[in-house]
């Protein structure tokens, strides 16, 4: 239990220690509207994961991303669970590298999640892997764009996050957490390091199933090739339900 900080702390410093020069740094502004919702299934130890991101570039203005993530989750006992699911993302020219185009990607996740409480806590250990099919874009013979080729990569991402209550009605809540990324496989090219997101922010529960919160999340993320790293500061906003069904 004790080494939950020394934990948080030794993922953020692999940031740097991942970090090597690069011939190019890109720093944006983004905005994330978020919404998650892990519905249990009254009567049983299932639930349904629902979940969809806005992930807008220039504080707003243009589309960076968007995710759309259903799943199935599994209540394995009081403080563990297990989820599977599917992602579809089409991720969008943004940033002063930007991709040539827009392009999509499937995705497959597996995770596990453990909570606990210590020092007035409460934590959480998320680790999610994921198997992606990255759309490749190129052009026809009519001059269109199109997927040339689907790249399949694997990535493995291990988040903690701890929240603390800070009014006596235990409505409002201090979260903070740090999520490292990392790529994996043949196809993986010069960024083994994909990113690290660190987030600090302030809750609120609405009723017993739903919560808002709102934050600053500081992502640092390497392009693939190595060479060129994004450091994008981000205001998020979320919308969190737990109502069964």
């Amino acid at each position: 239990m004790k080494k939950y900080p020394l934990l948080f702390l030794a993922l953020t410093c692999s940031l740097h220690a991942a970090a090597a020069p690069a011939s190019g740094d890109d720093s944006n502004g983004n905005l994330w509207l978020n919404y998650v919702g892990d519905h249990p299934i009254l009567g049983s130890k299932w639930g349904i994961h629902l979940e969809a991101q806005a992930r807008r570039a220039e504080m707003g203005d243009d589309w960076q991303q968007l995710i759309l993530r259903p799943g199935v989750n599994y209540q394995l006992n009081p403080t563990t669970s297990l989820s599977l699911g599917y992602a579809h993302i089409d991720t969008h020219p943004y940033g002063d590298f930007p991709a040539l185009h827009e392009f999509p990607e499937h995705r497959f996740w597996q995770q596990v999640a453990h909570n606990t409480k210590w020092m007035g806590f409460d934590w959480t250990h998320r680790l999610r892997l994921e198997q992606r099919w990255i759309g490749e874009m190129g052009k026809n013979s009519q001059d269109d764009w199109h997927v040339d080729n689907w790249r399949y990569e694997n990535r493995i991402r291990y988040m903690l996050r701890a929240t603390r209550p800070i009014t006596a009605s235990l409505k409002t809540y201090l979260a903070l957490s740090n999520e490292v990324f990392v790529n994996f496989g043949s196809n993986v090219k010069g960024n083994d390091f994909d990113q690290n997101r660190a987030f600090v922010g302030v809750g609120y529960k609405i009723n017993q199933y739903t919560k808002i919160e709102a934050g600053y999340m500081e992502q640092t993320l390497q392009r693939r090739g190595g060479k060129i790293w994004e450091h994008n500061h981000t205001p998020v906003l979320w919308l969190i339900s737990s109502h069964p069904f």
